[in-house]
C-alpha cells in the first residue's frame, strides 16, 4: 500500500467511520470536507474520486484483517481457539462500540451499486476470511475438535454469514448481547464436546 500523508490518513479514518455507520451512499466529499476541515478539492487531490477513496479504505481494512488472522495463526496453535478468538473479537468490538460493524458487510449490501474496483476488494475480503475459517475448521475436524455436517468451505461460509448476520441483528435490536445469542450456540454446535 502507498505511504499516505497525515491528512490522507485522517480522510481514510473518517471515511471508515462513515462506511461503518452508513455504507457507500451515506456520505459525500462535502461531508468529509466538513469533518476533516479541508476543502473538497483537497480531498480530490488525495483521492480523485469516491471510488478511489473507498477502495483505499477497503484495501487497508483487508490488510489489517489479514494481519490479524496471520497473528492468530502465529500465536494460537489450536483451531478451536483461533475460531473462538475471531468470534470473540467481534463480540468485544460490538460491546465496546469501537468497531461495531465490518465495513465489508455494510458494503456487500450495496454490491449492485458499488464501483467494480470497490466490489472486487469487498469480495476479496470475504474470500480471505472464508478461506481462513475453512482452514481452521478443516484442521479442527482433522484434530477431532470440530464436527462438520458439510465441508469445511461450506461451514466456514455459514459461520461467516452467521457472524455478519449477528452484527446486523445486534444493530437492529440495539443490543450487543444479540450477537452472542446467535453466534456462540452455532460455535458450540460444531464443536465436539470432550
Amino acid at each position: 500500500m502507498a505511504e499516505r500523508s497525515p491528512k490522507a490518513r485522517e480522510i481514510i479514518a473518517y471515511t471508515r467511520q462513515l462506511l461503518t455507520s452508513g455504507g457507500y451512499k451515506s456520505f459525500s466529499y462535502a461531508d468529509l470536507a466538513e469533518r476533516v476541515d479541508i476543502r473538497k478539492a483537497s480531498i480530490h487531490h488525495h483521492f480523485p474520486g469516491k471510488a478511489d477513496l473507498v477502495k483505499a479504505v477497503v484495501e487497508e481494512y483487508r490488510a489489517e484483517a489479514r494481519a490479524g488472522l496471520k497473528a492468530m495463526d502465529e500465536q494460537i496453535n489450536d483451531p478451536l481457539l483461533q475460531v473462538k478468538a475471531y468470534v470473540d473479537y467481534w463480540a468485544h468490538c460490538i460491546k465496546e462500540g469501537n468497531s461495531p460493524f465490518c465495513i465489508c458487510v455494510m458494503l456487500a449490501a450495496e454490491m449492485p451499486i458499488l464501483p467494480e474496483e470497490v466490489a472486487h476488494e469487498v469480495t476479496g475480503h470475504f474470500s480471505d476470511l472464508s478461506g481462513w475459517l475453512a482452514q481452521q475448521l478443516a484442521k479442527g475436524q482433522d484434530a477431532g475438535v470440530f464436527q462438520l455436517s458439510a465441508g469445511a468451505e461450506t461451514e466456514a461460509k455459514t459461520l461467516m454469514a452467521s457472524v455478519h448476520g449477528a452484527m446486523l441483528a445486534a444493530r437492529a435490536f440495539k443490543n450487543a448481547e444479540v450477537f452472542d445469542q446467535i453466534v456462540y450456540p452455532l460455535l458450540r454446535k460444531i464443536t465436539l464436546q470432550a
